[in-house]
Order: C-alpha cells, then sequence, then structure tokens
C-alpha cells in the first residue's frame, strides 16, 4: 500500500513509513519535545538518573575464557580470592582492607534519605565492604551502620569538622563527578529540609548549588599541600582518596598521584546524580570504559601503577561489568544507582505515586522532585517511612554478594584463582569503537583501532 510521500521505491531513506508518518532521524520525537519544553521554561531542564543516549560500555567487552591453551578452575572444588587493599600507598596506619573488590560510591544525605543511607551502610558492613559519605558531612546513622566509612571532602566544605576526619576510616577529596563533571553539587530546595539545612548551614528550602572548584588549592603543588594537611590532621592514620571525573583523565590522574592520593576514583559519564542540568548527563565526559584504560596507562607511565590504587565507577551494574573494569586495570569499582535499585528504586509498588510524577516504575528518573515513591531520593517523612532498612540491606547485600559470585565464576573460567589477577588480555571488543577506547583487540582480530596497523 503506498503512503502519501509515495511508494517504498521513492523513500530513499529506507527507513519504514507507518501510516504515511517517518520520524526524522535529527528531529525526533525526543528532540522536539525538548526544544518545546526550553521554548516554555526559558532554561535547561534539571533531571536526575543518569545519561539518555547509547555510549561504548563495558557490555560491548567479551571475555575469553579457558578452554584448551588455558585451564579453567573447578567452581566448586578451587576457590577465587576477592580481598582488596586499598591506600597503602604512604604507609598509613589502617589501609581499607575489603573483602571484596566492590564498595557504595559517594551519595549524600540530602540527595538520598537517611534511612537509605543507614540500609546501605549495614548492607556494606555484612559484606566487609565500605561506604562513602558523599556531600553534607556524617551522618549520625550512616557512621553507626558503617564498619567502614570514607568522609567526602567537597569543594563547599559543608560541615567539615576535624573529629568527623578523625572518625573516618578514609577521606575522600572530591574534584568532581561523572553525571556533571565542571560544576557543583545541586540539591533542590524540595530537599534541603530542617536536618539536612542545619548539616549544611543553608536556609531551608532553597536551592544549594555547591562550589564548583576548592578554595585553598588550584594546581599540583596546591594539592600536595592540602593532601598533606589531611595526612598530618589524621595522623597518617587512614589513606587519601582523590575523586575525579572522567574528562582530561590521563592528564587528572598524573596530577592527583604527584600531588600524592593513595586512591585515585575515576567517575565515568555513566554515572548518575540526584539533580543536574539534564543537558549535561549526555554531552560531558567520556565512558567509563575508555576512563579505566586511559587511567592505567597514566599510571603505569608514571611507574606508579599498582602503588596507587585504581577505583573507577559510573554505570557498574553487574558482576561481568566489575570484573572487566578489573581486567582493564581497576582495584576496585565503586556503585551507586545498582545499588540504589536494590534497595527498590523503581520497584513496581506505589504505582498512583509514580503516575502523579507522569511516570511509571521502571522509567522514573525524577530523584531530583523529592517525591520518591520508594522513600529513597526523598525528605518527606511520609515517603521515607516506606523503606524498611533491615529489608532494604539485606537487597542490596544480596545484590553484592550475586555481583562477587559472578566475579569469581568469570575468573575462575579464566583460570584465575584472584579476581585481581584478570586482565586486558583476557579481553576482547565487539565494536571498533569499544576496542578503540579499551585498548582491547576488536573479537576475531588482533587489531586495537588507532593503536596499531589494521591487520
Amino acid at each position: 500500500m503506498s503512503s502519501p510521500h509515495g511508494s517504498a521505491g521513492d523513500n530513499p531513506t529506507g527507513r519504514p513509513e507507518y501510516g504515511g508518518m517517518r520520524e526524522s532521524p535529527l528531529w525526533d520525537r525526543y528532540t522536539i519535545e525538548e526544544i518545546q519544553a526550553k521554548a516554555q521554561l526559558g532554561r535547561y531542564r534539571i533531571s536526575g538518573f543518569s545519561l539518555h543516549r547509547r555510549i561504548p560500555r563495558l557490555d560491548d567487552l567479551v571475555f575469553l575464557p579457558a578452554a584448551m591453551t588455558r585451564l579453567p578452575l573447578e567452581g566448586y572444588r578451587e576457590s577465587c580470592e576477592t580481598k582488596t587493599v586499598l591506600g597503602a600507598r604512604h604507609g598509613c596506619a589502617k589501609p581499607i582492607e575489603l573483602s571484596v573488590p566492590v564498595y557504595i560510591t559517594s551519595m549524600s544525605f540530602g540527595a538520598l534519605s537517611w534511612n537509605a543511607k543507614a540500609a546501605l551502610g549495614r548492607a556494606a558492613s555484612a559484606i566487609g565492604t565500605c561506604t562513602c559519605t558523599g556531600e553534607g558531612g556524617m551522618l549520625a546513622e550512616e557512621r553507626e551502620e558503617s564498619s567502614l566509612l570514607v568522609y567526602q571532602m567537597t569543594p563547599s566544605r559543608y560541615m567539615l569538622d576535624l573529629e568527623h576526619l578523625r572518625r573516618a576510616d578514609a577521606i575522600e577529596v572530591a574534584m568532581g563527578q561523572g553525571a556533571k563533571p565542571g560544576t557543583g553539587g545541586l540539591l533542590p530546595g524540595a530537599k534541603v529540609a530542617d536536618r539536612v539545612a542545619e548539616m549544611r548551614t543553608l536556609p531551608k528550602g532553597i536551592d544549594q548549588r555547591s562550589a564548583v572548584r576548592h578554595p585553598d588549592f588550584l594546581g599540583a603543588d596546591d594539592m600536595e599541600v592540602k593532601l598533606e594537611e589531611l595526612r598530618i590532621a589524621t595522623d597518617n592514620q587512614v589513606p587519601i582518596f582523590v575523586k575525579m571525573p572522567a574528562t582530561r583523565v590521563r592528564e587528572d590522574v598524573k596530577m592527583a598521584a604527584k600531588a600524592g592520593a593513595d586512591v585515585i576514583v575515576v567517575d565515568g559519564m555513566e554515572g548518575a546524580t540526584g539533580a543536574s542540568p539534564e543537558f549535561l548527563l549526555d554531552h560531558t565526559g567520556i565512558p567509563t570504559v575508555a576512563a579505566v584504560a586511559t587511567a592505567r596507562e597514566a599510571l603505569e607511565e608514571m611507574g606508579l601503577y599498582g602503588e596507587v590504587n585504581l577505583v573507577v565507577s559510573g554505570g557498574i551494574g553487574s558482576g561481568a561489568d566489575a570484573a572487566k573494569a578489573l581486567a582493564l586495570g581497576a582495584d576496585a569499582v565503586a556503585i551507586g544507582t545498582a545499588a540504589l535499585i536494590a534497595l527498590n528504586c523503581n520497584a513496581p509498588i506505589y504505582q498512583d505515586d509514580y503516575a502523579r510524577l507522569g511516570t511509571a516504575p521502571g522509567f522514573c528518573h525524577h530523584c531530583h522532585t523529592g517525591l520518591c515513591p520508594v522513600g529513597i531520593t526523598t525528605q518527606e517523612p511520609d515517603l521515607v517511612a516506606r523503606l524498611d532498612i533491615q529489608a532494604a540491606a539485606d537487597r542490596v547485600e544480596n545484590f553484592i554478594n550475586a555481583m562477587v559470585l559472578e566475579m569469581t565464576l568469570m575468573a575462575k573460567a579464566c583460570g584465575k584463582s584472584n579476581v585481581h589477577n584478570l586482565e586486558s588480555e583476557d579481553l576482547r571488543a565487539l565494536t571498533i569503537e569499544a576496542a578503540a577506547m579499551a585498548h582491547v583487540p576488536l573479537a576475531g582480530t588482533d587489531w586495537i583501532p588507532g593503536r596499531e596497523a589494521r591487520r
């Protein structure tokens, strides 16, 4: 049946037609809706969650398990080590010792409810790993629930307290985040409730926009002084992390390593957020798969790979993702969104409340509204009460345990008795883009695009 646009032979694009309608690949319905929204608002839109576009991901890599030239390990009779030590570079008294190479990334009280933070801490403690405060200071409930707690210091220095520094098990100096590099944190006024306002010394109900850069250091020499001040303040008891967004990774990693960081955390563009200008999610930073490979090479070029620990975050959603990150050079991974989903984010409950937000379970990215139906990204008491701490902690514990089972199964299949023995040689890429970014050969070839002549 012909359409008003002519017969199939007259359609040079080859795109399907539906009742005479064709969608432009440039001006699709989402682009049109975005323009119309900006025309109404007169500004960019704010959104939570993660990016909306498709990019090369860890999913685009596959492992090469052992078969004949290498021998796999017996899944149920041979063990695989997962112990991970972070931060021993400068001989601190108490480097972070994790039972698994997975921990909970920095997410603030304010962005999350107090009981979500408590549940994450309880789950991490049950597993033998750590969690991170995020911006806004040390929450008493999180410190109580967390056997290992990383204390984040951001440019805004909210609730920066010397005693809290000394109560922490590590300090993370945040230089930005993958979801919105080059900008500060954003906490909508709907989430600046009484306790949040008190902890951050802010007016209640007013949007909070954090400082973009630290006020007391601008370059490598200044940073080196600051990191040394933190070591003195804590009597060199705990390691110092430096967290950075994945942008100019090679140069930034080298600067942080030169300044004395014990652990470098690189956050890929898949990293999520409680609130961000929406366009930043899709148009800033580089993918995690590219960031980890580049960070490893930067440390290798300085002769510090293995001495400075590397943690990667941003879009890690499975044990397979984590195993690939370790194979590419990370010592550990940090998870955020996956942990929230395990808590109950986007769970198919309270569907009427999702509908009032104009969304549905599985489609919700409305963290910025403060009206999270499941009580995770909200400060509304009635909503917060919906999240049972123990049940939520159990789900997160189960999820991370499942991740670790996946990681060890993959390592054994590759003939490795320690997950940290996974290496990039164990990987192949399914697309040219992923091969170029991860610096591993394209499957079926020995070609790494951009690195050597194609064979």
